[in-house]
C-alpha cells in the first residue's frame, strides 16, 4: 500500500503539465510580425466578404432590370415613352438614354462622321461605363486568391525559423519541443488558404455573373442601336406572354340505370 502511494507521487511530480498549443499561442509567441501577417490576412477576408455580397446585390439588381425591360419596354410606341416606364438608376435607361443623346448630338458635327458609327461609338461607352462598375473590387478578389497563401506561408516559416533557433539555444531536439512550435506555425498557412479559397470562388462566379450581363447589355444596345438606325422601324418584338392552359372538361355524370 505504501509503496503504490510513493509510487503516485513520484509520477506525480516527474509529470509534466501539458503545453498550451493554439492560434493564440502561436501569434504570441511570434511577436509583431506574426500579429501583423493575420491582421493583415483578417483585412483581406472581411473585404472579400463585402466585395462579395456588394457586388451581389448590384448584380441581381441590373438582372432583374432585364427582367422588366424585356416583359414592357418594347411594348412602349417610343424609346422616350418606355425610358420614361424605367427608373432613373436603371442600367438599361441608362443606355436609351444615351443613345437618344447621341442622335440627337450628332446634327451638330461639323465633321462629317456615319451616323452609325457616332451612335455605335457612345453606345459601346454607355456599355462599358455600365460593366466597369459591376466589375470593380473583383481585381482585389483576385489578387487576395493569388497572394493569401504566399502570406500565410511566411507567417509559416517566419514561425518554424524561431522554432528552430529555440531548440537550437535550448540543446534538446526531442519531439515534445519540435511539435508544438512547428504546429503553431503551420496555422497561417492553413489561415492563409481559408482566405485565398473563398475569395478565389467569388472572384470566379461573380465574373461569370459579369459575362452574362454584358450579354445580355450589349443585345440591348444592339436593339436600342437598330431602332434608332432605322427611324423606328426596326423594333424587336415584345415577348408573347405564355399561353393559358386549356381548362379541364368536366366529369360526366354517372348515368342511372
Amino acid at each position: 500500500m505504501s509503496i503504490a502511494i510513493l509510487s503516485a507521487a513520484g509520477a506525480a511530480k516527474g509529470a509534466v503539465a501539458p503545453a498550451n498549443f493554439g492560434l493564440w499561442q502561436a501569434l504570441n509567441h511570434g511577436g509583431a510580425l506574426s500579429w501583423t501577417i493575420f491582421i493583415i490576412m483578417v483585412v483581406m477576408s472581411i473585404f472579400s466578404f463585402y466585395i462579395l455580397f456588394t457586388k451581389l446585390i448590384d448584380q441581381n439588381k441590373v438582372m432583374k432590370q432585364y427582367d422588366s425591360v424585356r416583359a414592357n419596354f418594347w411594348k412602349a410606341n417610343t424609346l422616350e415613352e418606355g425610358a420614361a416606364k424605367l427608373d432613373k438608376n436603371n442600367a438599361y435607361r441608362q443606355l436609351v438614354d444615351d443613345g437618344i443623346s447621341a442622335s440627337k448630338q450628332h446634327s451638330l458635327l461639323t465633321d462629317p462622321v456615319e451616323a452609325h458609327d457616332w451612335l455605335h461609338g457612345a453606345m459601346q461607352r454607355s456599355e462599358g461605363a455600365i460593366n466597369n462598375k459591376l466589375t470593380g473590387g473583383l481585381s482585389f478578389l483576385a489578387t487576395v486568391g493569388a497572394t493569401a497563401p504566399f502570406i500565410g506561408l511566411l507567417g509559416t516559416v517566419i514561425g518554424i525559423y524561431r522554432a528552430l533557433i529555440e531548440i537550437g539555444i535550448a540543446g534538446q531536439a526531442d519531439i515534445g519541443k519540435i511539435a508544438g512550435p512547428v504546429g503553431e506555425a503551420l496555422i497561417m498557412t492553413a489561415i492563409g488558404l481559408m482566405v485565398a479559397v473563398p475569395a478565389v470562388l467569388a472572384y470566379n462566379w461573380l465574373q461569370a455573373r459579369n459575362k452574362s450581363i454584358a450579354r445580355n447589355l450589349a443585345g440591348f444596345s444592339n436593339d436600342v442601336l437598330g431602332y434608332i438606325s432605322s427611324g423606328g422601324r426596326l423594333k424587336p418584338a415584345a415577348p408573347a406572354a405564355p399561353a393559358a392552359r386549356p381548362a379541364a372538361a368536366p366529369a360526366a355524370a354517372p348515368v342511372k340505370k
